[in-house]
């Protein structure tokens, strides 16, 4: 049976948002109104094993639809929507850090699955949000799986990255976006998908939509690109999977996955969404790994 809830939590501590070191990429100096924990829409079917997937920047928790009937035969999954996402709490501005998504998960995980365990699988945004949480809170996470997440990107692309989250502030942020995503697709990408994503985009609060992407990539806390992103994940110390696309960003990663049974994989023939555009041989590719580890 599937369950469907909002998860109401109060205020969130500040231990559980106080990074060991300032490499794992969480401010330490915000509010405590600023990190109050949203309300998170999420889904929770299955049994077994404890997975919680979490989706990008401008999407919501269906983007899972193709791995979700697969995932709770053989598993218990939880697929949540990202504050300002789906139909999780949309917050104030000046809340959509990568600490306060990182912060609503550990919260959600400490409330309503107290004493458990999860292996985190996140796309583009979700993946470093999951990476964050591995590295400040292994006692929470056993594994972690990258989709294509935003980590390991190199520096030359900084100058890019600032361009974009300057547009995202200055001009309709739908437009800039839809310019975007001509750049993450594949010729295996359906036309369908593309139009679902667009659309989905159209409907986005604003808050979050221009929030939420330069942090991942700019500023001192960011762990998307080069230094940044090798320190982050050369903490980790649970196994992970990440998926991507290019080559030189493969090989750059596999040394910074220090566990024994991580491993990074090159995905060909696919746009951003991997796990939509190549459903059957990425849920057999995760069920395979997970069951390894």
């Amino acid at each position: 049976m599937r369950t469907i809830k909002l998860s109401r939590r109060g205020p969130l501590g500040s231990p559980a948002i106080t990074p060991p070191a300032a490499r794992v990429g969480l401010v330490g100096a915000a509010s405590d109104e600023t990190m109050r924990a949203a309300t998170l829409f999420y889904t929770d079917a299955g049994n077994g094993r404890n997975l919680m997937l979490l989706h990008g920047w401008v999407a919501d928790s269906h983007d899972w639809s193709w791995q979700i009937p697969i995932l709770e035969r053989r598993y218990r999954t939880i697929a949540v929507d990202l504050r300002g996402h789906g139909r999780s709490d949309v917050m104030p501005a000046g809340q959509y850090q990568p600490n306060h998504y990182a912060a609503d998960i550990i919260a959600l995980i400490e409330t309503d699955f107290a004493g458990q365990k999860f292996t985190l699988i996140g796309h583009s945004m979700g993946g470093q949000i999951a990476a964050r949480i591995a590295a400040l809170r292994p006692d929470l996470v056993d594994a972690v799986i990258s989709v294509d997440g935003s980590l390991g990107f190199d520096d030359r692309f900084t100058p890019l990255f600032q361009a974009t989250a300057d547009r995202l502030q200055t001009e309709n942020p739908v437009s800039v976006a839809l310019s975007m995503l001509e750049n993450f697709y594949d010729a295996a990408t359906s036309p369908a998908l593309k139009a679902w994503h667009a659309r989905r985009i159209m409907g986005m609060p604003l808050a979050p939509f221009r929030e939420s992407f330069g942090p991942l990539f700019l500023g001192a806390d960011q762990v998307g690109v080069g230094a940044g992103s090798e320190a982050l994940l050369k903490t980790i110390g649970v196994p992970f999977y990440h998926l991507c696309r290019f080559k030189d960003q493969a090989d750059r990663m596999r040394g910074w996955c220090t566990h024994p049974k991580s491993k990074v994989e090159l995905w060909e023939h696919a746009g951003h969404w991997i796990m939509q555009d190549r459903p059957d041989e990425v849920n057999a590719a995760m069920v395979a790994w997970l069951d390894g580890v």
